[in-house]
């Protein structure tokens, strides 16, 4: 039976799809909302996610500690993930001031900009429990890699290695990706890393950060790689 699943990165006018049929290539997908590449993925075993999925009452997340401790030079793409209640805030000043009760730190505004995709995003994981895994892309390649990759996803030398990384791992990306080739060329390789992810978990190869994942109200919280 064909494993297929779909890894997932936001960009700046929506979200972008890879999909992978028993680990190869299939198809790439641009799409408004979330909810569009979820009804369109045609039975998708797993959909990995490049957007956090579940939130702790009143701390920060293991998840992204640990992430981040990972990635050497590359760290600073994994950004901690504040309480619940914050992301219920109606506007970014009483959000940074709700995180900074419960933490005692404050919320970055690149964060707060993730809001309605995050939101999005956590709405389909606990409606259809099991079919959404949060992945990161930079613990995906930093595990294809062995080792912290040296170069930034927006340099010629940081994309060129990711997409060596891609194709030693039997997911080859064409150059013509029809629709999809509007979408920056960092975000197609991290949904296609996603995807990656994606496949370990269908297959239970997948390890995540933290292991056993934390639990809150009986779903498993942690970045799978």
């Amino acid at each position: 039976m064909s494993i297929h699943v779909i890894g997932v990165d936001a960009y700046p006018l929506g979200w972008v799809g890879v999909e992978l049929r028993d680990g190869a290539f299939g198809r790439a997908v641009l799409a408004a909302t979330l909810y569009e590449i979820v009804a369109g993925s045609s039975g998708a075993a797993v959909i990995g996610v490049d957007i956090p999925l579940g939130m702790l009452p009143d701390r920060w997340r293991a998840a992204d500690t640990l992430a981040a401790d990972q990635l050497g030079p590359r760290r600073g793409s994994v950004f901690r993930v504040p309480p619940r209640a914050v992301w219920q805030e109606p506007d970014f000043a009483s959000a940074n001031r709700l995180c900074r009760e419960l933490t005692g730190a404050g919320l970055s505004r690149q964060s707060w900009a993730l809001r309605p995709k995050l939101l999005e995003a956590n709405a389909i994981w606990e409606r259809h429990p099991g079919l959404l895994f949060e992945a990161h892309p930079e613990v995906s390649f930093r595990t294809m890699a062995g080792e912290p990759l040296a170069h930034a996803k927006k340099t010629w030398s940081g994309q060129a290695r990711r997409r060596e990384l891609l194709a030693r791992n039997g997911i080859v990306l064409p150059d013509r990706l029809g629709p999809a080739g509007q979408a920056p060329p960092d975000d197609i390789l991290d949904a296609a890393a996603v995807a990656w992810t994606a496949h370990r978990v269908a297959t239970g190869a997948a390890l995540s950060h933290p292991s056993p994942p934390e639990e809150e109200n009986g779903s498993k919280i942690a970045i799978y790689y």
